[in-house]
């Protein structure tokens, strides 16, 4: 399916972009989320007339972002769980927990943007965690996970 991209999506293309996605990608991510429209006539004709204002309102994003991540970049967050002698954690620390308590730090983080390449924290220590505030930003985040028993 031809789609005009309406914000920068990774690894698929910048605003204004109009790209070939699978169909499902399209109908159940990429339309609903707001992220894309079908590459019609009418759409291209409607999207050239709005180019600037989407323009605008990405560089407001990403402005906003950029000031986020001054305050939040090396910020140390503490995260407590239960934990056996050994230093593992019954259970684990996972993208739930950070951006809950990054929020508990003042900061609107998602879930979606902390990122854990190894899968989540299972054991006790200080872990350097991104976090993407904006497809353009990502800032470092210190995790200090606390044992208690």
């Amino acid at each position: 399916m031809q789609i005009i991209l309406l914000e920068k999506v990774v690894n698929l293309g910048n605003l204004g972009d109009v790209v070939r996605v699978k169909d499902g990608y399209a109908r159940n991510f990429l339309i609903p989320t707001g992220k894309a429209k079908r590459a019609t006539t009418n759409n291209v004709a409607e999207f050239a007339a709005k180019r600037e204002e989407l323009e605008r309102i990405a560089a407001e994003k990403l402005t906003e972002a950029q000031a986020v991540a001054a305050k939040v970049d090396g910020l140390t967050v503490q995260i407590t769980s239960k934990s056996g002698v050994d230093g593992r954690l019954f259970g684990s620390v996972t993208t739930a927990d950070i951006a809950d308590a990054i929020k508990a730090a003042g900061f609107d983080v998602v879930k979606a943007g902390v990122r854990l390449p190894e899968g989540p924290l299972k054991l006790v220590g200080d872990y350097d965690v991104q976090v993407a505030l904006h497809t353009d930003v990502v800032v470092t985040v210190k995790v200090s996970v606390l044992g208690e028993h």
